[in-house]
């Protein structure tokens, strides 16, 4: 018989990965490691997959001493620990690098935009919590679109015990999914610093903040799952 070939041996993981795994041992997943140090969830997995994270080394050994000699647990104020020692990169020439920034861009009118997609509304659409915090301290009014089966909703395309109850305000797919607009500058939308709250009630997690928004007001089954969201923001006339 041929000589079975060993697998190649696992290079070993970063520093960013190895204190990411403490922290998960401590009881915090990925995706509240993600909040402590304000970015996508999607960069935490990148610690294993693409050995990113060097810049978040000094944060996350403050947050795991924090956690372990001094027994706090608040992801809040673990975040406040973390933000202390987390620099931006900078370029050759010392400035600092410039970052996507989609989600929190607002115009000096208030017009403001943020999309997300599958993959970030699982993990929290956390890329849109910055637009809303700023649309909160803006004083802006919201409204939000999000697209889920057509039979996660409670009452049918149109109905006007449904906002907006405008047929215009309601995208059917080919995919059995419908697309439905919550809010808009004709009906005065929503207080931005009211979604704010919720979000931060929810942790942070702004899919979440929006489904139970959505069950609450009898709008889809608690069971439904969003497929897509999107938020806007504009001045209050």
């Amino acid at each position: 018989m041929p000589p079975r070939r060993r697998p190649a041996p696992q290079p070993p993981r970063n520093e960013a990965a190895q204190l990411a795994d403490q922290l998960q041992e401590a009881g915090y997943t990925k995706r509240d490691i993600a909040r402590i140090i304000d970015r996508d969830p999607s960069l935490v997995s990148q610690f294993y997959t693409k050995n990113k994270g060097a810049a978040f080394v000094t944060a996350l050994r403050e947050v795991l001493a924090a956690v372990e000699t001094a027994g706090i647990t608040d992801l809040p104020e673990l975040a406040a620990i973390a933000a202390r020692h987390t620099q931006r990169r900078t370029t050759a020439s010392g400035a600092r690098a410039r970052v996507r920034g989609k989600a929190v861009l607002i115009t000096p009118t208030g017009s403001g935009t943020g999309r997300v997609g599958a993959q970030a509304i699982s993990s929290g659409s956390a890329r849109l919590r910055p637009l809303i915090a700023e649309a909160a301290r803006r004083g802006l009014r919201l409204a939000f679109t999000v697209r889920l089966a057509k039979t996660a909703y409670v009452h049918p395309s149109g109905s006007r015990t449904d906002s907006p109850g405008i047929r215009r305000d309601v995208i059917q797919r080919a995919d059995h999914t419908e697309e439905r607009s919550y809010g808009s500058a004709q009906t005065g939308g929503f207080d931005a610093a009211d979604f704010a709250r919720r979000v931060n009630a929810a942790g942070g997690d702004v899919t979440a903040a929006v489904h139970q928004w959505l069950v609450e007001t009898g709008r889809i089954h608690p069971d439904a799952h969003i497929l897509h969201l999107e938020i806007r923001t504009w001045r209050p006339r």
